[in-house]
């Protein structure tokens, strides 16, 4: 099964905003990285609202780096709860990935990888108050399209999270210090 929302090949990158944008911002994040909770937390609502105004589509590659690197199935198990919330619209879909890093364990603890700890932050998000979406995530329905998606992040030439390109492009948005630059800066980068 394959989530909604979805595009690229094998259908592994997940997408938000114009299925034929003129350009697109490729996100290369893994749900359990440090780094990309410092991105998501800084920059991900100006990413939405840039791909709400019509300036680009973005499409998120996940990757389980975390869970090879520190142990565990956290970034596995999240990716297949963001797939169930990729089913339910692209708003639920963001709503969701926004509370998965707001609400990120340290890497080093697995928090992720309980299903029920999923399902509790999903809580937060009154569109993904379904049973649909509920079973999904329970029953790990979107486990295979993760394990997919993973291993289409291992095969790219991406070395590492978060990347960000403008469609071929490189977009800096960490700063030497480790944290997310600003939505200014940003936005700078990116055309109209």
């Amino acid at each position: 099964m394959i989530p909604a929302n979805t595009t690229g090949p094998g259908d592994t990158l997940v997408q938000y905003g114009d299925p034929d944008p003129a350009h697109v911002l490729s996100v290369y994040a893994d749900l359990r990285c440090p780094y990309c909770k410092r991105m998501e937390n800084g920059l991900g609502a100006v990413m939405e609202e840039a791909a709400d105004a019509g300036r680009f589509s973005i499409r998120y590659q996940f990757a389980t780096l975390i869970d090879e690197g520190a142990g565990g199935t956290g970034s596995l198990e999240a990716l297949a709860a963001l797939g169930a919330a990729a089913d339910e619209g692209q708003k639920p879909f963001m709503r969701y990935l926004h509370e998965l890093y707001a609400e990120q364990p340290d890497e080093s603890d697995d928090a992720f990888a309980d299903r029920g700890r999923l399902l509790a932050l999903a809580d937060e998000i009154e569109a993904l108050h379904t049973e649909d979406f509920r079973k999904k995530v329970r029953d790990g329905v979107y486990m295979p399209w993760a394990q997919r998606v993973s291993a289409a992040f291992e095969t790219s030439s991406v070395p590492g999270t978060p990347t960000v390109l403008i469609d071929v492009t490189p977009v800096p948005v960490i700063n030497p210090l480790g944290y997310a630059i600003t939505a200014e800066a940003f936005l700078a980068q990116l055309p109209g």
